[in-house]
Parts: C-alpha cells; structure tokens; sequence
C-alpha cells in the first residue's frame, strides 16, 4: 500500500515577513509513512512573498516533496483555499495560516490520525508564540489556559481533514471563520487532537485584540445564521466561575487583561467592526 499524500495548502497575503519561517519549519518535518506536497496560494500580494515562498521550491523537491506556488491577484483567503484545493492531489488536506510555525512530528502525526476511510478531522497542539506587547502576553497566560484551548481541538493556524470529510462540503463559502466552519462539520467524536505542537502568533496590543475577538464572535454569529445545523456540534463551553476565580488567584494580572478584552468587546469598544489588520 502507498504511503497516503498529505497536500499543505498554505493561503498568504503580504505574509513576506512570515512565511520564510513557516516553510523553513514545514520543510523540517520528521520522515513518516506519509508523502507530501505544499501549496502556497499567494493572494492579491504587494510585496515579496511569491518570490520569498518560490525559494523553498528547490529544498521541497530535494525532499521528494511536491512544490507549487499559485499567485493570483484576486484577494481573499476562501478563494485562496478553493484555488489550493484544485491544484492538490492529496488522500489529507492540511490547511496552514503562513504565519504558523509546526513542530517537526506535526505533520506525521496529522497524517497518522487521519487514516481510513471515514471523515476525520485533526488539528495540533496549540501554543501562543512570545508576543511584544505586555498586554498581549498578560492576556495570552489566561486565554491558553482555557479549556477549550487545553483540551479541545481548536484548529486556529493549522486543521487537517481526510478526503471522506472534505466531501461535506463543496466550494469554500464566503465567511468570516474558516477554521471555526471547518471544524463544525465534524461531531466532536470525529475530531482528534495530536500531542505534536505548532506556535501559533497572537495579536499585538490591547486593540488590536478586541477588534480581533469581535471578528471571532461575528464569525461564529456569522456560522448560526447561516448554517445553524453545525451547532449541534459545537461543543466550546465558557469557564465556570469556579475556574475563573481560580485563574484569577493564580494571575490576577492576566485575567484582568483578559476580562478587559471580553468586556470591551461585548460593549463595542473601539468601533470593532472596522476591517481587522495585523497588529504584529
């Protein structure tokens, strides 16, 4: 039996500053019984991420990996996924933010979970990259600390599903929450969480961050109107109280950042429905 083909699809706009690194920890992924392929899909880029990406094509293929860098002028991340999809020949799809850094078993490991012929899904384990900003990590402490974080199978940054469940759907839709619509067409016994790593970055600075968890909350919003079906798979739970007092004994600090963020979101603070911008 041939070993199965994992296709990295990698969507980037004006990521030149980051996906040297994304590429550079991808490409050092521990040998399995997988073969892959990446994808970077380059959309409506003004600066040098084409060429920056088109520089690995010699190390991937050196590897016996599949190489290929779409560049399209059209912009938007869920036309960039359709296009990566078209041109992948993976039995996996993994789906990989390019500002993402995996550990070296991720990708086997995804590629191991995602065996077999009934729809699966799979993301890693997520750890928040070192952040500049003082408030950033003050609030990063607490929020990684949460149990949907810890325990469940978030997605943020990076997601896998085999072919079987890629099939629940057809053409990428235009919405807000990519992996948030990915991750609910799967119950949560479909789901699974490999121990392998990946940092991912969190945005910087207090603003930033409510105008970014505004975006979440629309998204999810977004996902209940539109396909309200997908709840009955949701299964992320708020803290308790008891969790939150105790998150609050043990780092007073963050869970005041952290609760700043919430509050200023739920207030509207900030004018959060303007176009979010990385704060990095």
């Amino acid at each position: 039996m041939s070993k199965p083909l994992a296709s990295v699809i990698i969507p980037a706009h004006d990521e030149a500053g980051y996906i040297g690194t994304c590429l550079r920890a991808l490409l050092a992924s521990t040998p399995g019984t997988y073969r892959a392929e990446v994808v970077v899909v380059a959309n409506a880029c003004t600066d040098s991420t084409v060429l920056v990406a088109q520089g690995f094509a010699e190390s991937a293929r050196a590897r016996g990996w599949g190489f290929a860098v779409i560049d399209t002028e059209t912009p938007g991340k869920l036309n960039a996924l359709n296009l990566g999809e078209a041109r992948a020949k993976g039995d996996i799809l993994v789906y990989l933010d390019a500002d993402v850094i995996v550990s070296r078993p991720l990708l086997g490991q995804l590629a191991e979970a995602l065996k077999g012929p009934a729809p699966l899904y799979a993301s890693g384990s997520p750890e928040v990259a070192p952040a500049q900003s003082g408030f950033t990590r003050a609030y990063a402490r607490i929020w990684q600390r949460l149990p949907f974080v810890t325990t469940g199978v978030p997605g943020f940054g990076v997601f896998a599903m085999n072919m079987a469940g890629r099939a629940r759907w057809g053409a990428w839709p235009e919405i807000i929450s990519d992996d948030t619509f990915a991750r609910l067409n799967f119950a949560p016994e479909e789901r699974e969480r490999v121990s392998a790593r990946y940092s991912w970055p969190m945005i910087e600075g207090f603003r930033n961050l409510v105008k970014v968890r505004r975006r979440q909350d629309d998204g999810v919003e977004q996902i209940a109107a539109r396909y309200p079906q997908l709840l009955q798979n949701d299964d992320v739970t708020p803290p308790s109280k008891g969790d939150v007092l105790r998150l609050g004994l043990s780092d007073p600090v963050g869970l005041a950042a952290y609760l700043a963020v919430k509050l200023a979101v739920k207030t509207g603070f900030a004018d959060n429905k303007q176009a979010w911008a990385r704060g990095r």
